[in-house]
């Protein structure tokens, strides 16, 4: 997983992505949730996906 979430293709592929991307070559009991799980635990995700859902402000 760590190689299919960082090779300099991939860019930090969020869960959904990375399970597609993942199950066209690997297949594992529960590896939807691993996968979410070892997203969530990956800094450099979260701190995007705050900054993807920080709201437009009105100056």
């Amino acid at each position: 997983m760590e190689e299919a979430h960082s090779t300099r293709y991939s860019i930090q592929p969020g869960a959904t992505k990375m399970y597609h991307y993942l199950r066209e070559v690997y297949w594992w009991s529960g590896m939807k949730r691993c996968i979410a799980e070892f997203v969530a635990k990956c800094p450099n995700c979260q701190q995007v996906k705050v900054e993807h859902q920080r709201t437009c402000g009105v100056a």
